[in-house]
């Protein structure tokens, strides 16, 4: 039996509702990064960033290779970063519509 559209939207949004998540997609956006780097970035403990890489991978929003030593990993779409994009775009909107409506909260004194 095959999951719902929707329900397979949810749990991709799911996947994004952890901040050091969204930092690694962020990171990733510049092109693929050995975990070293990523963890002197984000600075959380090496165990959490694993969990957190491993969802990441699981979602199929990243992959992960080995170079040498190196595991690398990098956005398994471009489409990653658009969605990045967009949630940035919709965050400003967002924060600007509250904004306009604190300015006239503040002009008309809250009576409308």
């Amino acid at each position: 039996m095959s999951v719902p559209l929707y329900q397979a939207k949810a749990e991709l949004f799911r996947t994004l509702g952890h901040p050091v998540r969204i930092r690694v997609l962020e990171l990733l956006q510049d092109g693929p990064k050995p975990v070293r780097d990523l963890l002197a970035v984000i600075e959380v403990e090496a165990s959490n960033l694993s969990q957190q890489l491993a969802v990441l991978r699981r979602a199929g929003m990243v992959t992960s290779h080995r170079d040498g030593p190196l595991v690398m990993y990098a956005l398994s779409t471009p489409d990653v970063a658009d969605l990045l994009a967009a949630g940035r775009r919709i965050l400003g909107a967002v924060l600007t519509d509250r904004d306009g409506l604190l300015d006239e909260l503040r002009a008309t004194g809250g009576d409308r």
